[in-house]
C-alpha cells in the first residue's frame, strides 16, 4: 500500500486508527477530533501511561491490550513497549511528518501555555517548570528537538512489516486540516 497523502480519500471506513507524529506535533489533538468524526472513542495513551507525579503506571500495558483489543479506538502510536502491539491491530496510521520548526513552535507553544494555565494533564500532573528545559534532558522540549528524526524510521519499518497497512501521511498542519476537512464530507 503507496503511502497516501491529503488529496487521497480513504476508500474504507477505520475502526482502529493510531496517529503518529513527534511529540508536540497535535497527535492527541488529531486523534480526538478523528474520534469525534468517526463516531468512536479517543483513548489518549499518556494518560494511561503517566501516573501521579510522573510515574508509568504498572497497568499501562494491560490497559493498553484491553482497550486495542476492542472493535473500534483512536488512540497516539507511541511508547516502546506498545508500538508494536497497537501497530499490529490498527487498520490507519495518520502521520504527522511535519518539518522541526513547525513542531518545535508547537511543542514551545503548547508548553508555555499549560504552564501558564497550570493546567492539569494526566493523574494531577502538570508541566514541569520552564527553566527545567535547561537541566532536564527528558523535558519535552527537548524531547521532541532529539526525537524528531525517530518516527520518519519507525514509520518505515511500519510499512514494511506491514504493507496493508493504510498510511496517510500529512506534512503539515494546513494539510491535515484539508484531509480532515475532505475526510469529514465524505459519504459513509
Amino acid at each position: 500500500m503507496p503511502l497516501l497523502n491529503a488529496a487521497d480519500r480513504l476508500s474504507f471506513r477505520p475502526n482502529r486508527v493510531l496517529v503518529a507524529g513527534t511529540s508536540g506535533s497535535g497527535k492527541s489533538t488529531l486523534a480526538a477530533r478523528l474520534a469525534e468524526l468517526f463516531g468512536t472513542e479517543h483513548v489518549e495513551i499518556d494518560g494511561l501511561f503517566h501516573g501521579p507525579g510522573w510515574v508509568p503506571r504498572g497497568e499501562f500495558m494491560q490497559d493498553v491490550e484491553r482497550f486495542s483489543s476492542r472493535p473500534a479506538w483512536v488512540t497516539e502510536w507511541q511508547y516502546h513497549t506498545v508500538r508494536p502491539l497497537l501497530a499490529e491491530r490498527a487498520d490507519l496510521l495518520v502521520w504527522l511528518d511535519y518539518r522541526r520548526h513547525v513542531v518545535m513552535r508547537r511543542v514551545v507553544a503548547r508548553t508555555l501555555r499549560r504552564r501558564v494555565r497550570n493546567e492539569e494533564l494526566w493523574n494531577g500532573n502538570r508541566e514541569q517548570s520552564l527553566w527545567r528545559v535547561f537541566v532536564d534532558r527528558d523535558h519535552i522540549v527537548r524531547w521532541a528537538w532529539r526525537t524528531h528524526a525517530a518516527t520518519p524510521r519507525r514509520v518505515a519499518e511500519l510499512v514494511e512489516q506491514r504493507p496493508e497497512l493504510v498510511v496517510v501521511r500529512l506534512r503539515s498542519p494546513k494539510e491535515c486540516e484539508a484531509w480532515v476537512t475532505g475526510l469529514a464530507r465524505q459519504p459513509d
